[in-house]
C-alpha cells in the first residue's frame, strides 16, 4: 500500500489536467466553519417538516447524512420533500464569515488545465462561496447536487456523471475532498487524491465516519493547507 504523502512533489502532478475541488471545508479551512450555518439550517428544517425537537431532528438529519450521503438524499426517499426548497432554506447563511484569498486564487489560477467545483452542495452556494473567496473566475464550471440528480457523493454513479459530462481522463485528474469517503471512487478511478484536515484537529467537532486514519488507502496525499499545497506543486 502506498504511503499517505504530507508534502507534494511537482513531478507527482506534472501530468494532471483536470483539478477537482470539493467545495465546504476544502476551498476554504474547517475553522471558517461556515458549514455549521448550514447545519444549523438542515436541523431546523427537519424539525420543521417533521414536528420534531430539535435535538431528535439532528438526530435524524446527522442519520440521513450518514446512510444516505446527504440529509437532503435522505429526506427525499423517506418523506418526499422538495429538493429545490431545501436547499434555498438550507443555504439561507451568512457568508461574510469568508474573506478573499488572492494567494489561493493565484494558485489556483497557474494551475494548468481544466478547474472543476464538484460539490453535493448547490451551484447557488458554490458561487456565493467561490464569490467570496474571490476565486470563482477561476473555475471551468461546477458540478452540483442538481447536475448529479441529487445522488450524492460518494455514489459512484454521481462520479460517473461527472466524468462523462466533463469528458475527464481521470488518469490525469486529481480530487481535492476533506472526507475520506469520497475519496474511495476516485481513487479507484485511477484519480491522485488528497485530504484536505483542519489545522487544529483537537479543537475541532468532527464525526467518526470524517475523520482520516493514516490507514486510509484511498488517499495519496493529505494536508492542512490547500495554498501551501497548490504552490509546492506549482
Amino acid at each position: 500500500m502506498t504511503q499517505t504523502k504530507t508534502k507534494p512533489a511537482k513531478a507527482d502532478f506534472a501530468d494532471i489536467r483536470d483539478w477537482v475541488f470539493d467545495l465546504d471545508n476544502t476551498l476554504y479551512p474547517h475553522h471558517v466553519d461556515l458549514f455549521s450555518q448550514i447545519d444549523k439550517n438542515m436541523t431546523a428544517y427537519v424539525s420543521t417538516l417533521l414536528q420534531m425537537e430539535r435535538d431528535e431532528a439532528r438526530k435524524l438529519q446527522k442519520q440521513y447524512y450518514l446512510d444516505h450521503g446527504t440529509t437532503l438524499q435522505g429526506l427525499m426517499i423517506h418523506h418526499g420533500v422538495d429538493p429545490d426548497d431545501f436547499l434555498e432554506k438550507a443555504h439561507a447563511i451568512d457568508y461574510s464569515h469568508l474573506m478573499p484569498q488572492p494567494e489561493l486564487a493565484s494558485a489556483i489560477k497557474a494551475l494548468p488545465g481544466r478547474k472543476f467545483i464538484f460539490t453535493n452542495g448547490s451551484v447557488k452556494h458554490a458561487q456565493a462561496t467561490a464569490g467570496a473567496l474571490g476565486i470563482l473566475d477561476h473555475f471551468d464550471d461546477i458540478f452540483d447536487i442538481v447536475a448529479a440528480g441529487y445522488v450524492p457523493k460518494p455514489a459512484s454513479a454521481t462520479y460517473d456523471k461527472f466524468k462523462a459530462l466533463n469528458r475527464v481522463d481521470t488518469k490525469k485528474a486529481v480530487m481535492f475532498e476533506d472526507l475520506p469517503r469520497n475519496l474511495t471512487v476516485p481513487k479507484a478511478l485511477g484519480m491522485r487524491t488528497v485530504l484536505l484536515v483542519p489545522q487544529n484537529l483537537e479543537d475541532t467537532v468532527t464525526e467518526w465516519w470524517e475523520r482520516h486514519s493514516d490507514e486510509d488507502r484511498n488517499v495519496d496525499y493529505i494536508t492542512d493547507d490547500l495554498t501551501t499545497f497548490l504552490n509546492e506543486i506549482i
